[in-house]
């Protein structure tokens, strides 16, 4: 791949965790699978909000912030339009204030003058009912408010004001309402895209997230992993057409030359201890000791690792057509997923819980369910598998929307697209 994509693995040794920590974060290979069930689990997992979760931020309670309405939407295309309306009311008020932060760490239990502040704040937002009071106790209608409004800036929902939501409740009211407009444009044109599709998957690159979407609702939703902020995940519109289980991974040539020559300098038996063989152009294998390592000629040869537990693919690769050399795929480095920095590939979209998706996009597949996609993963044997309804997908730059009661979502702007530095807020590094 190119500097837009990557990924990679180790034996259980002292060396597979070297390689992992080395070669994952510059490789580009990389709520729920069904709906309520499997999206708490992994909402649980991460710490994040789950599919169903509600805040009782107030003495009516408050909505759901999740959803199952599909971000690529003419719903959510009205409904951050009436969230554009409501955060102009929000300036033509004032705004709302700074939250200070110099007092560190908010939490339920805690009596200081800065919560009257974030009291203001929350309400401001819609997150506190205004009606429960503005003293200085964190009590738990704060708790609440202050869960909802992690959840809606894709935050884990602790309840604890750290830094990274001192940051994101500290981008003015004006600078929101900017993004809102940025993000409905957006929106627009892509929903248009979308419209006929029965079926389709979205890669939303700012919340580091997927959508299975059929027949108008979300059947799936899915954590990932995307692209660094030097290696960008491309825009992208392709059609799903391979699934290749136990994939092989040849490496990108961007990945021989920054990373693994100098791993094999460090460490010559680098390559062997990862199931990784050269081949020069004529097919025929080369032995590593053979190459110069202090140069490039090891650019010029194929690097193919094997299918496997250690292989940087891990179980699937999911192959569509695109000028970018970019995939998505399975990983066995699943630490990444429960981080709330998820901007760490090379390009490539790396999948949590991807069996179900598979399961998903095979579904008109004949003879592809569950037991045989696991038997196979089992066995360890390469085995590619042809999609013959090519599943349309979209990868998109979504950093600001509604999907309806109130909820208002923001991610980081972290490829600097949204036009203000102020919503760089490199609250996921």
């Amino acid at each position: 791949m190119t500097n837009k994509n990557m990924t990679s693995v180790k034996n259980p040794s002292i060396g597979r965790r070297f390689f992992l920590k080395s070669l994952a974060t510059v490789t580009a290979l990389s709520y729920a699978p069904v709906l309520a069930k499997a999206n708490n689990t992994l909402f649980a997992q991460s710490g994040r909000a789950r599919w169903d979760d509600q805040f009782d931020a107030g003495p009516a309670g408050s909505t759901k912030v999740a959803s199952n309405q599909p971000v690529l939407s003419f719903a959510t295309v009205e409904d951050t339009q009436k969230a554009i309306t409501q955060y102009e009311g929000i300036v033509s008020r004032g705004g709302w204030q700074r939250v200070p932060t110099e007092q560190g760490k908010l939490q339920i239990g805690v009596t200081h003058p800065a919560v009257t502040a974030l009291r203001q704040r929350l309400a401001a937002s819609g997150d506190l009912q205004s009606g429960v009071g503005m003293s200085s106790s964190f009590d738990t209608y704060v708790d609440a408010a202050v869960k909802r409004f992690q959840a809606r800036h894709g935050l884990p929902a602790d309840g604890v004001t750290g830094e990274a939501t001192y940051k994101s409740m500290n981008v003015d009211a004006q600078t929101r309402l900017n993004q809102l407009h940025i993000n409905v444009e957006r929106l627009k044109t892509k929903v248009e895209m979308t419209a006929q599709e029965q079926r389709f998957v979205m890669v939303n690159i700012p919340a580091a997230q997927i959508e299975a979407v059929e027949n108008g609702v979300v059947a799936q939703r899915h954590t990932a992993v995307v692209g660094k902020i030097d290696r960008q995940t491309p825009l992208l519109d392709s059609k799903i057409s391979q699934i290749i289980l136990n994939p092989f991974w040849t490496v990108p040539k961007s990945i021989i030359r920054k990373d693994i020559i100098p791993l094999m300098q460090k460490n010559p038996s680098y390559l062997s201890d990862n199931s990784i063989h050269i081949f020069n152009n004529r097919g025929e294998e080369v032995p590593p000791e053979s190459i110069n390592w202090h140069s490039d000629e090891a650019v010029s040869m194929m690097f193919r690792q094997d299918p496997g537990k250690i292989n940087a693919m891990s179980s699937t690769k999911i192959n569509f057509a695109n000028p970018y050399s970019v995939y998505m795929h399975d990983t066995p480095i699943q630490t990444l997923f429960n981080s709330l920095m998820r901007f760490d590939s090379s390009g490539c979209i790396r999948i949590q819980n991807i069996r179900d998706l598979n399961v998903w996009i095979l579904k008109n597949t004949p003879g592809w369910d569950r037991q045989r996609m696991e038997a196979v993963i089992a066995s360890r044997q390469n085995t590619p598998i042809n999609i013959p309804d090519p599943i349309p997908l979209h990868f998109v730059y979504i950093s600001a929307w509604s999907t309806g009661e109130g909820v208002v979502q923001f991610r980081d702007d972290i490829y600097h697209l949204d036009g203000s530095s102020q919503l760089a807020l490199d609250t996921a590094g």
